[in-house]
């Protein structure tokens, strides 16, 4: 997290391989980036194909997937009974759903997530974050989160790099939990505690 126009999603563009235009070399896995296996990537929009339909849209990033693994992935994300509808067809949030089952359609060992819940209202931005706690939980992957809400920050984290300055510079790093452990349900106190240190911390970036 940090201040816009820092270079975030630069940053998880180099790791997704997809950007090469830096000096230096970054590794993932102990691999070159754009050598490294493909990871999950949800954008800051949902990045659909519009001419296909949901499942083909799964099946644009995993081809093999079967019916009925097509129709677990919409069912874990909330859109059982939507496979042959196409992204046109559905609300914003239906299609934020369909960016996160294709991310983690792949079974990434990677996943970034780009602001994956900017814009939506808070009652489906919780949703989408339990949604992917239920993920995580199961297949444990390395998650790298992009966001400006301390508050998402603060309830999904193990832990948080504040990123401030010109040149970037960590401005602080925090660990809220050990990175082999699951993160607890933290109460609305811990939360609110933990995001008034990160916001406190993005001030001084």
């Amino acid at each position: 997290t940090g201040p816009s126009g820092l270079g975030k999603t630069t940053l998880l563009r180099i790791m997704a391989g997809v950007e090469i235009g830096f000096d230096g070399v970054a590794k993932v896995g102990g691999v070159p980036a754009d050598k490294a296996a493909v990871p999950g990537f949800v954008f800051q929009d949902a990045r659909l194909l519009p001419w296909l339909t949901a499942r083909q849209n799964l099946r644009a990033v995993r081809p093999d997937m079967t019916t009925a693994q097509v129709d677990d992935a919409l069912a874990a994300v909330g859109l059982a009974g939507f496979a042959d509808h196409f992204p046109r067809e559905m609300s914003g949030g239906m299609q934020r759903r369909l960016g996160l089952a294709r991310a983690l359609a792949v079974g990434p060992s990677l996943l970034l997530l780009d602001e994956p819940f900017a814009s939506l209202d808070s009652v489906l931005a919780l949703e989408m974050q339990t949604l992917l706690q239920g993920f995580l939980k199961q297949r444990r992957p390395t998650v790298i989160l992009v966001t400006h809400d301390a508050t998402e920050a603060a309830r999904l984290a193990h832990r948080v790099v504040i990123l401030g300055g010109r040149p970037v510079r960590t401005i602080s790093d925090l660990t809220l939990c050990p990175s082999d452990a699951p993160v607890v349900r933290r109460s609305p106190g811990q939360i609110a505690a933990i995001a008034g240190q990160i916001a406190q911390s993005v001030q001084l970036s």
